[in-house]
């Protein structure tokens, strides 16, 4: 058990509050209104998201998990932020066990439950929309347009066929769905949703739009380039942004993983025709092939050979954007767990940069 209140558990990530008096001195500020208190403690500035190795398809998470995969969601996204997304403001404060166990003593001594799995993260006010990025035409967008020429009700070229490359890459936001499949939304429904909210009254929310849209095209780009040159397609992927309680925007949660994003294998790419995906397609293929499952809960029984084939993707994925196993792999020190480590070696505090959760702007994500 992770001795720490749970605040939402998804399909996929559990997310972990981080009470002020949990928090080493020099890490954190108590008191932050950022969220609501939990049990009587004031909330802190951080938040620890735990990535299981659970595995959903269809919208059903399997009663058996696929061993290894939360490792590779928290380290891929970490290596992305480490290297070729330097310079993105993001809500990482850690994924270094030995660091976030300094800055949040309560969690030593259960470093099973979260080790490499774990993230200490800067504490933001999400934003209600999905920012998805469309390099070629598949899923749910090869759907809308075969039926219609059109992506969230805007017309494409005609002519295309799935899987084409869509040139230049299309920013294709949708809503964040509690239950259920997102939905695909236009420029000026984001414009509206923003408006709508908090997020950014009146005028700002086109300026707040526009810079999401922005800055999900550069991350996809800087993704696209660095895994074309592994030999991977990213066809697709979505980002989620939040506003700090300084009011900075930060990319958060996870960065071009197999789990949000559609990573094709360049060797087994055919247009026309639906492509062999490195994530949990044994997965799908095998429910798939079920008869007797309709694809609601409960779920049916996963045979070994399926897991083992759906962690094989995972590892493959990484191996092959990383060049090294995850095994090997050490996972990045950015600046707040760095601050963390010299306040620990100097036996004083972290100092205000800590405290305040600023991103990394050298080793960042």
């Amino acid at each position: 058990m992770i001795p720490l209140p749970l605040l939402f558990r998804g399909k996929v990530r559990d997310v972990y509050e981080v009470p002020g008096a949990c928090v080493a001195a020099g890490t954190g500020r108590r008191g932050s209104r950022a969220g609501p208190s939990v049990g009587g403690e004031p909330p802190g500035d951080f938040l620890l998201l735990v990535a299981s190795d659970r595995i959903s398809a269809f919208d059903v998470v399997m009663a058996e998990p696929v061993p290894g995969k939360g490792r590779v969601l928290t380290q891929i996204t970490a290596w992305w932020l480490d290297t070729h997304l330097k310079g993105v403001p993001h809500h990482i404060i850690s994924v270094r066990p030995a660091e976030i166990a300094c800055a949040v003593p309560a969690l030593a001594g259960c470093e099973a439950e979260w080790a490499g799995r774990a993230t200490l993260v800067r504490r933001t006010r999400p934003l209600p929309v999905e920012c998805v990025v469309r390099g070629y035409l598949s899923g749910s967008a090869w759907k809308e347009y075969r039926e219609s020429e059109t992506l969230a009700g805007e017309p494409l070229p005609a002519g295309l066929a799935e899987s084409d490359p869509l040139v230049p890459a299309i920013f294709s936001p949708a809503t964040k769905a509690k239950e259920g499949h997102d939905e695909n939304i236009t420029f000026e429904q984001v414009e509206g949703i923003l408006g709508a909210g908090t997020e950014a009254p009146g005028a700002a929310s086109a300026d707040l739009a526009a810079e999401l849209r922005r800055r999900s095209l550069d991350i996809y780009e800087r993704g696209r380039e660095a895994a074309a040159r592994c030999g991977i397609i990213l066809a697709d992927t979505k980002f989620e942004f939040g506003i700090a309680p300084d009011g900075e925007l930060l990319l958060i949660d996870e960065v071009l993983t197999p789990d949000s994003s559609r990573f094709w294998p360049r060797e087994q790419y055919r247009r026309g025709r639906p492509q062999p995906s490195l994530d949990k397609q044994p997965l799908r293929d095998h429910l798939d092939g079920l008869a007797d499952w309709n694809k609601q809960y409960p779920p049916p029984p996963l045979p070994e050979r399926v897991i083992a084939a759906a962690a094989e993707r995972y590892a493959e994925v990484f191996r092959r954007l990383t060049g090294i196993g995850l095994e090997e792999y050490e996972a990045p020190r950015f600046r707040g767990g760095a601050q963390a480590d010299r306040a620990r070696a100097r036996g004083t505090k972290a100092g205000g940069r800590l405290a305040a959760g600023v991103p990394g702007r050298g080793r960042v994500r």
